[in-house]
C-alpha cells in the first residue's frame, strides 16, 4: 500500500491530511543524489566536516563506492548495518550507501553504554558494524559476543586489522546500482532517545524522508539552496537527520559538520568560521550558548532561521537570543516516531511559550482519559496523523499497538491548545503531577524559573511530603554556581509565586551542577523522579 494513501481509518469525523505524491518505485538515496547532480551541483559543497569539504559529485561517488563494497563484501538486501559514527561525511556516506542498495541503515547515538550497544546489536541482529575509531573501544568486547555479525568496519586508523572505511570506498570504480525499492520499504531505524526508559528501534521506510522534507524542510523551515545549515543535534536523532541531511540535501545547500561532543564554544567557532545561514539547537543549548561569555557577536554571524525543538523552548530564552542576535527561534515539536517536526512555531508568528501550530499534512488531535478528544482550552493527550509516521518498533509488538493506533501515532505528551490555535506543552504524559486535586505541568514551573536572571535551566518532578502527598520540587542549574544559598532558593520560590498559581510554586529546590539528559538534550525526569522512590 503506497505511503500517500489513507490508511486505516480510526477517527470517522477526522478527515485524512493532504500528503506529497511520490512514485510507488523509489529510493530516496537515489533520488536525492541524483536530483543535485541534475541541478548541475557535482562542483557545489555537500559536507563540510574537521578533514574539509566533500562536494555532491564526491558524495554520489563515495555512496555508490560504499554500497558496493557492502554488497561486496555479501550484505544482502533487508539486512541491518550498525552505524556508530561520529558525525564526519562517512556518515551521510554510509547511510545513503546503505539506502541506495536496500540495505537497513541502523545509526545509533555515539554516547551510550556498552550494555545499550549489546542490546541495540542483539537486537537488530546486524550484519555489519561501521564504527568509528574514537567509539571502537566501547564495541570490541561486544563483536565476538554478537553471532548475527559477520564484519566490521573502522572509520579512522585500524584498531585491530578490521577493515577501514577508507579502503572500502577506494576500491575499483562501482558499477551503477539502486536496489529496486518502493517507498513503502524499510530503509533505516532509529532508536528511540531513551528519555522515558529503554530505547525501541522505530522502523522508517523510503518515501518517509522525502515526505519530511516536502512537508516542512523546504516550506516550513524555509531552507534554500544558499544555505549553510549547521545542527547541534546530532545525525543519529532523528531531529539531526533531517536538519543535517535530508533537509538541506533536497534543496542543495552545505551542511557543516562537527564530530566532537557541541559545547558553546566548539559551535560559536563554527559560527565564526563558516557562514552558516540556518542553524537548529535544542533548548539547554541555547540557554548554555547564551550563557557563554565566548558567543559571538551578532556581526560576527550571519543567522538568518533558527529551530528548537526537543524540549519546550523557555520564553526568556528565545527573547534573550533574539535580543542579541535578531532572529527568532522557532520551537517545535517532532518525534522519533513521525521522524520529524509536525507542530511548529515560524518566524513573524512565533508565540512564545507555545510549540506553535500543526505543519501542513499532518492532523493534530488532544485526547481525554476516556480516549475522545477534548474542548479547546482543556488538556489533553497528543495525538497526531502525518503519512511520515514509522512501520512498527521492531521486535516489540506491545509497544507497537499501544503507540500506532491506526492512522494516528500516540504522542505521550501533554498539551492545551489555546485560544488562538497554539499548542501549550504541559509536559510528558508521565510526568505531570496533580497537586491538591489539580493538574500542574513540569514545563510551566520550570519556565518560570528559567526567568529568573540566576537560572541557566530547571527540571521540576513530583516528590512526596511527610504525609505522602504529591508536590512540585525543582532541580535547579545556575549560570553561576557560586550563587547557590538558602536565600537565593527562598527567592526563586517567591518568584515562582508571582508567576504562577500559589499551589504550583516548587516546595523544596535542590541545586545541581547539571541535570540528567539524553544525547539529545532531553532531561530525564524520569531519573530525578527515581531519587525520590529510592
Amino acid at each position: 500500500m503506497a505511503i500517500a494513501k489513507v490508511r486505516a481509518e480510526v477517527d470517522s469525523q477526522a478527515s485524512a491530511p493532504p500528503v506529497g505524491q511520490i512514485p510507488r518505485d523509489y529510493n530516496f538515496a537515489a533520488d536525492v543524489l541524483q536530483t543535485n547532480l541534475d541541478a548541475g551541483r557535482t562542483n557545489k559543497a555537500a559536507f563540510v566536516d574537521a578533514n574539509g569539504t566533500k562536494t555532491y559529485g564526491q558524495l554520489a561517488d563515495r555512496v555508490a563506492r560504499f554500497g558496493a563494497g557492502l554488497r561486496g563484501l555479501g550484505v544482502k538486501r533487508e539486512e541491518r548495518v550498525l552505524l556508530a559514527l561520529t558525525d564526519t561525511v562517512d556518515w551521510p556516506t554510509a547511510f545513503l550507501g546503505c539506502l541506495k542498495s536496500g540495505i537497513i541503515a541502523v545509526p545509533v547515538n555515539t554516547l551510550l553504554t556498552e550494555d545499550d550497544y549489546r542490546f541495540m546489536l542483539a537486537d537488530s541482529r546486524a550484519k555489519c558494524l561501521v564504527v568509528s575509531e574514537v567509539l571502537f573501544p566501547k564495541f570490541e568486547k561486544l563483536i565476538a559476543e554478537s553471532p548475527d555479525l559477520d564484519h566490521v568496519i573502522v572509520s579512522g586508523k585500524n584498531p585491530n586489522g578490521y577493515r577501514l572505511f577508507d579502503d572500502i570506498i577506494g576500491s575499483d570504480e562501482p558499477e551503477a546500482y539502486t536496489a529496486p525499492t518502493t517507498a513503502d520499504d524499510m530503509a533505516f531505524w532509529l532508536y528511540t532517545s531513551g528519555s522515558t526508559g529503554k530505547p525501541k528501534g522505530a522502523v522508517h521506510c523510503h518515501g518517509s524522508l522525502k515526505l519530511t522534507a516536502d512537508l516542512y524542510g523546504t516550506p516550513v523551515a524555509g531552507l534554500k539552496e544558499s544555505d549553510v545549515v549547521h545542527s547541534v543535534a546530532k545525525l543519529f536523532f532523528a531531529y539531526g537527520l533531517g536538519n543535517a541531511m535530508t533537509f538541506p540535501m533536497s534543496v542543495g545547500a552545505t551542511i557543516v559538520l562537527n564530530g566532537d561532543r557541541p559545547t558553546p564554544d566548539s559551535v560559536a567557532d563554527l559560527l565564526r568560521q563558516h557562514p552558516i545561514t540556518v542553524f537548529f539547537g535544542v533548548p539547554t543549548f541555547f540557554a548554555a550558548f547564551l550563557n557563554s561569555p565566548n558567543a559571538p557577536k551578532k556581526d560576527e554571524v550571519k543567522l538568518r532561521r533558527c529551530q528548537s525543538a526537543g524540549e519546550a523552548l523557555p520564553e526568556e530564552v528565545a527573547k534573550n537570543f533574539y535580543n542579541r542576535y535578531g532572529v527568532e527561534i522557532s520551537d517545535g515539536l517532532g518525534t522519533t516516531e513521525m521522524l520529524h517536526i509536525f507542530l511548529t512555531n515560524r518566524p513573524g508568528q512565533n508565540k512564545y511559550g507555545t510549540t506553535g501550530k500543526g505543519v501542513p499534512g499532518y492532523d493534530i488531535q488532544l485526547r481525554g482519559e476516556d480516549g475522545l478528544p477534548v474542548k479547546q482550552g482543556e488538556i489533553g493527550e497528543l495525538y497526531v496523523r502525518g503519512p511520515t509516521a514509522a512501520l512498527m518498533y521492531w521486535n516489540n509488538r506491545e509497544k507497537s499497538r499501544d503507540t500506532f493506533r491506526g492512522e494516528w501515532t500516540r504522542c505521550g505528551d501533554k498539551y492545551i491548545e489555546d485560544e488562538e490555535g497554539y499548542y501549550v506543552c504541559c509536559g510528558r504524559a508521565d510526568d505531570m503531577l496533580k497537586v491538591s486535586g489539580m493538574y500542574v505541568s513540569p514545563f510551566e514551573v520550570e519556565a518560570a524559573l528559567a526567568s529568573h536572571p540566576d537560572v541557566l535551566e530547571a527540571a521540576v518532578v513530583g516528590w512526596q511530603d511527610e504525609q505522602k502527598l504529591v508536590k512540585p520540587k525543582a532541580f535547579v542549574v545556575l549560570k553561576v554556581a557560586d550563587r547557590a544559598s538558602e536565600v537565593l532558593l527562598k527567592a526563586l520560590q517567591e518568584h515562582c509565586k508571582q508567576k504562577l498559581a500559589p499551589f504550583k510554586y516548587p516546595r523544596w529546590i535542590e541545586f545541581r551542577a547539571e541535570l540528567p539528559k539524553t544525547a539529545t538534550g532531553k532531561i530525564q525526569r524520569f531519573k530525578l523522579r527515581a531519587e525520590g522512590q529510592s
